[in-house]
């Protein structure tokens, strides 16, 4: 009898701390079996969130808002990787992971078909409190990316259902899959893929903490994330970037084509200054900010712009957030005299950046903002003493 009433207080006791965990979907646009997606998703469920990945069932970069829908029942061919194969249908689980989805369609179809199907039917809720997309692989900055990716697409039709949601980019282009993610690389460092999740991850453990059981983020409004070339393949010269406030425009490119005459096709090429006037004029925000393109230029800085999904012109009479005030400390002006990194070590950045190098282990870094998650939950050490005074209790 004792022993039932303890177990029965124990499985009180952690529904109790599970209150303030997240339901947090994870899409992409590189494909629900790359490293970046997969890491981020163990990142967040290390912090104690529920979390579901549904992706698409191969790379649809570069496809913006686009919705794209499978058009056969089963797949005609293997899915990323091999990990699903040809005949199987067209949305279903990983085989090792019931939380892990594929779709075969564009990031913005895989996040319609999560909450309107996969999350309702199979998951224990339907609306995440938040959703993220990536980290990319290779960055997405300015205006015209915004439009372009699919990281993006995915965010901002998220936002638009009226689901915080932020968008997560890493300045790497090669993709890899997620079963070669080395634990530690032969300079003694995490795997790229691993710090940008963890950083990732840690961005949104302040927001959380910051929010204190409210909404991530405002209606309406989103994150664009971008995290520098991370050097923990070679060195430690970059892999604790500080987290800067930006805005999308400033420095941003647009595109354009050139025609080759021998060939008879056209080539992309970039488009700056006095080609790109049209994006790099500050209508909303804080001009003062430096753009994002401008700072990822600039070395070993991770960018965070605020954005919205009102395309309408402002009247500065309506809904104005105070973006300091939404972002918290973790998130700095580039001007501040001493600059934390996004993991919380001190870091003295630049393109040559020295900053405390994070130890090569497969768990994620605790800091000062899952202290302040844990706050939440009521820490672990004050967990344990209530378990005890409970099995106490009980033995009486």
């Amino acid at each position: 009898m004792r022993l039932a009433k303890f177990y029965a207080a124990l499985a009180a006791i952690a529904n109790l701390f599970q209150i303030n965990a997240l339901n947090i979907l994870i899409t992409n646009d590189d494909g629900f079996g790359v490293s970046n997606i997969r890491e981020l998703y163990k990142a967040v469920k290390a912090l104690g969130h529920n979390a579901y990945i549904v992706a698409s069932a191969s790379d649809k970069s570069g496809t913006g808002g686009s919705l794209s829908f499978a058009t056969t029942a089963n797949l005609t061919a293997d899915t990323q990787y091999g990990i699903v194969k040809a005949g199987a249908p067209s949305v279903g689980a990983d085989p090792n992971d019931s939380h892990i989805w594929y779709y075969n369609g564009t990031p913005s179809v895989c996040v319609m078909v999560a909450l309107d199907y996969i999350l309702s039917t199979f998951a224990n809720f339907s609306t995440p409190d938040l959703v993220l997309s990536g980290p990319n692989y290779g960055d997405n900055l300015g205006d015209f990316a915004y439009t372009g990716s699919g990281t993006i697409g995915a965010t901002y039709f998220s936002i638009g259902r009226g689901i915080p949601a932020i968008a997560f980019s890493a300045n790497y282009p090669t993709t890899t899959p997620y079963y070669e993610v080395n634990t530690t690389t032969k300079a003694g460092l995490k795997d790229p893929a691993t710090i940008a999740a963890e950083l990732a991850a840690n961005l949104v453990q302040s927001l959380v903490a910051k929010a204190n059981g409210s909404r991530i983020l405002p209606l309406g409004y989103g994150l664009n994330v971008n995290m520098p070339y991370i050097t923990s393949f070679d060195n430690s010269s970059c892999v604790d970037p500080p987290l800067i406030h930006t805005r999308l425009t400033g420095d941003a490119w647009s595109y354009g084509v050139k025609f080759n005459a021998s060939t008879g096709l056209f080539t992309a090429g970039l488009k700056v200054g006095n080609d790109a006037t049209g994006i790099n004029v500050c209508i909303n925000g804080d001009c003062t900010l430096i753009g994002e393109t401008a700072l990822i230029a600039k070395g070993c800085y991770s960018s965070v712009s605020v954005f919205t999904v009102d395309y309408d012109a402002p009247n500065f009479g309506n809904n104005v957030v105070d973006e300091t005030k939404l972002l918290g400390a973790l998130v700095q002006n580039l001007n501040s005299t001493s600059l934390i990194g996004g993991l919380n070590a001190t870091a003295t950045a630049g393109r040559n950046a020295s900053v405390t190098t994070p130890t090569a282990t497969s768990s994620v870094i605790t800091n000062d903002a899952s202290a302040a998650r844990w706050t939440r939950y009521s820490g672990t050490a004050a967990s344990l003493w209530l378990v005890i005074g409970v099995f106490l209790l009980c033995s009486f």
